[in-house]
């Protein structure tokens, strides 16, 4: 919003009558550094007939400088909201427009703790006493904010300035409550003869906290018991409406006897530093809410309008007395419980009989749609590749991992780690694994954001804008430590973070599906949700979270793989030839009567070109990888663990039951006796000896990492070491070699 008719849209809605000085000069400020002439901050300015001076707006003007933290043009779209702007005709939203969680994106005035939108606030009457008794008005007064040993400030002399009547200095403090009441009850109704006569065109003024008779300065209060809450902007109707809609917690609402209320709020602070506190809260939410007030206002010894006097032929009187809520706790609990953007509870027996349907099934038995799923594995698991399985299987209709159904639709992938030419060939090499035609192309949609990323906080507004309209069923994000935003450890930190998520899903309609790595350790010996790095909060927030842990293969196992492999590529060669139905069931899993059937069946050449694939073909199948799948599921029933073979590009799973009887990697731990020996040998090494050995392991790390990218990363190094980020980072700085920029890690040579 910063073209030249939106701007001159806001400053038309704004009235210069209505704003504070300092709102006034920083309307001026704002223009300037906007690079506007100060003839359109005159002509605004001039509107304003009783407080424009010609001139000044130039005098003011030469004077503005600029600043480190210059106001800018930001600050007059803000007022215009704060009353009541609805924004630009046709606004259309920017990219860094904000979306606000509770109105939404077209809820352009919407701010956090806003409880009344003030352009829908009917006015409500004042109810002036025509019985007018000012005596009975004052005496009311005295008892609701006082007691009767304490004393009261007044001041009844005033004199003009500028052609207003103002408050004489000083005033009257060495009275009390029970004194003036007293007084007052024996006066036959003439409040002058007890407090002062006052101009009848002035009024008169009264303290509301009470003083301790030495003085009337802000270290002469005594209880901060009170504040005053007064604004002169909105009609009376209106100002009434929202002291009450606000449940205010006043003692007295007065009226001025002029151009606005006085709520005498009770504010219970225990000392002045808390006081300042409380009223800074009050006057926010006021201004939050169009209750635009004065800031002069909020000392404790303010003088207020006294009731009982009139005021230029207006009654100066009291409307009422303990209204909103009771106290200033129970207030500001009110407060925050209805602007907490929370939803409101609902009483289970309205919805027994009429129970909302659950959302369908995403993946069949793991995730339903509009919930969040975590796949959390070691480095070389595969993780990316089975995310884009993932995203294939929804947009084909097709099962995932040849086990779970997936619900057909669109699907965004988001990828931070690749390159876009690594990425799209990804997707290419695992359709053609699969063997699946890619029929379904447009359901997939790619954002390559390497070198791109931002924190997740700031990610998923842009994200919810960019994919609104695009009706995703998921949205994959690849991995998430690009994107996280605090200390992984930190579970608070952590919570904030996933809370993103929640709002991408509710935003979008659509699952949220993302990965993170193993924490460091023995991964065999943790639950399947305790494996994922940092906080506890990674596995508990998500509905589903899907582990992936390495299997042991033995030498037997891998035999067989290499067997397997040999007999798919003769059954390959025999089935082209035609001649796979004299192949019987037995003699198909047996790589020595299927090389006995070819070289019978086959032609020569053909027999010779098989033989020189074969080694090509047990080499491959020596390189597949052994998987199990654990899940901890929240809306589905946990399933049996899956083994899958990681066969470069794709999972497969494992049909024949080889690998259900294989250990998790490093199962099989050491005996205590051999874990003593692993110590004593550690120990018997010298500390240059230690420190040779962890400078070697992080120059193999960067290596490793930077075979694959070159933008290596703390968390890719902590990922394929198998430690903590905070251990790489030690290790790092103890070499002394590589030089680190927040997550960046690099060699100095280079940098050199």
């Amino acid at each position: 919003m910063n073209d030249d008719r939106e701007l001159r849209e806001a400053l038309a809605f704004l009235r210069p009558e209505t704003l504070t000085y300092d709102e006034w000069v920083r309307v001026g400020m704002a223009l300037k550094d906007g690079g506007f002439a100060c003839e359109v901050w005159d002509r605004w300015s001039a509107s304003d007939a009783a407080r424009y001076h010609k001139g000044e707006c130039a005098r003011k003007w030469a004077g503005y400088k600029g600043s480190a933290q210059p106001v800018t043009l930001k600050s007059i779209y803000e007022l215009a909201y704060r009353q009541g702007w609805p924004g630009p005709a046709g606004h259309e939203l920017g990219w860094e427009d904000v979306i606000n969680a509770k109105g939404g994106a077209d809820d352009a005035a919407w701010r956090d703790g806003v409880l009344v939108d003030p352009r829908w606030v009917d006015a409500q009457e004042l109810e002036i006493p025509e019985d007018w008794q000012p005596h009975r008005q004052l005496i009311a007064y005295l008892e609701a904010l006082f007691e009767p040993s304490e004393n009261v400030g007044y001041v009844t002399q005033s004199w003009k300035k500028d052609g207003r009547w103002v408050p004489a200095n000083g005033g009257a403090w060495d009275r009390t409550a029970g004194q003036l009441i007293e007084a007052l009850a024996a006066c036959g109704g003439d409040v002058g003869a007890v407090m002062g006569d006052s101009p009848p065109e002035a009024g008169a003024w009264i303290r509301f906290n009470p003083l301790d008779g030495k003085g009337c300065k802000n270290d002469n209060v005594t209880e901060f018991r009170f504040a005053l809450v007064e604004s002169d902007e909105l009609d009376l109707g209106r100002q009434n409406a929202l002291i009450r809609r606000l449940e205010l917690p006043c003692a007295a609402l007065v009226y001025s006897g002029g151009k606005s209320l006085h709520a005498i709020v009770r504010i219970d602070a225990a000392d002045s530093a808390e006081y300042k506190r409380r009223v800074d809260y009050l006057y926010s939410v006021c201004q939050k809410n169009g209750l635009r007030l004065d800031a002069q206002n909020r000392n404790p010894s303010r003088l207020s309008r006294m009731p009982g006097v009139l005021r230029a032929g207006q009654k100066q009187c009291l409307l009422a007395t303990n209204i909103g809520k009771g106290s200033w706790a129970e207030w500001k609990d009110w407060i925050e419980a209805e602007t907490d953007d929370l939803p409101d509870t609902e009483p289970l027996a309205s919805v027994w009989d009429n129970l909302p349907p659950l959302a369908p099934p995403l993946i069949e038995g793991v995730l339903r749609q509009g919930h969040k799923l975590l796949l959390a594995g070691p480095s070389k698991a595969g993780k990316s590749f089975a995310l884009i399985e993932l995203c294939i299987a929804i947009a084909e209709g097709r099962p995932w991992l040849g086990r779970f159904g997936c619900a057909q639709g669109r699907v965004l992938y988001i990828n931070l780690e690749l390159d876009r030419a690594s990425c799209l060939h990804r997707f290419a090499d695992v359709y053609a694994a699969l063997g699946w035609p890619p029929a379904h192309l447009q359901s997939i949609d790619i954002w390559n954001l390497r070198g791109a990323s931002v924190p997740m906080d700031k990610l998923a507004p842009k994200l919810i804008r960019r994919a609104r309209k695009r009706d995703y069923l998921a949205v994959v994000l690849d991995p998430i430590y690009k994107v996280i935003t605090g200390d992984e450890n930190s579970a608070d930190q952590m919570a904030r973070f996933c809370n993103q998520f929640d709002l991408v899903c509710r935003e979008l309609g659509c699952a949220m599906i993302y990965c993170h790595h193993h924490s460091k350790g023995l991964q065999s010996q943790k639950r399947s949700m305790d494996r994922a790095s940092g906080s506890g909060v990674f596995a508990r927030d998500p509905d589903a979270m899907l582990d992936l842990i390495e299997l042991q293969c033995t030498d037997t196992v891998r035999a067989w793989a290499g067997d397997r492999a040999e007999c798919a590529a003769r059954l390959a060669a025999l089935t082209a030839a035609g001649c796979a139905g004299e192949i019987g069931p037995d003699e198909a899993l047996s790589p020595v009567q299927l090389a006995r059937a070819c070289s019978q069946l086959l032609p020569p050449e053909r027999c010779a070109a098989l033989e020189a694939r074969l080694p090509a073909a047990r080499s491959r199948a020596a390189r597949q990888t052994a998987w199990r799948v654990d899940g901890t599921l929240r809306e589905f029933a946990r399933f049996a663990p899956v083994d899958l073979w990681f066969d470069y590009p794709v999972h497969r799973p494992d049909e024949s039951g080889v690998l259900a009887d294989l250990l998790p990697e490093g199962e099989a731990v050491a005996s205590a006796y051999a874990k003593r020996a692993i110590n004593a040998r550690w120990q018997k090494k010298t500390p240059e000896q230690r420190r040779a050995d962890r400078k070697a392991s992080v120059d193999t790390a960067y290596s490793a990492c930077a075979s694959t990218d070159p933008n290596v990363t703390v968390y890719a190094m902590a990922e394929f070491m198998g430690v903590g980020e905070r251990t790489v980072r030690n290790r790092i700085k103890e070499t002394g070699a590589y030089w680190m920029d927040g997550e960046k890690v690099g060699p100095k040579q280079e940098q050199e």
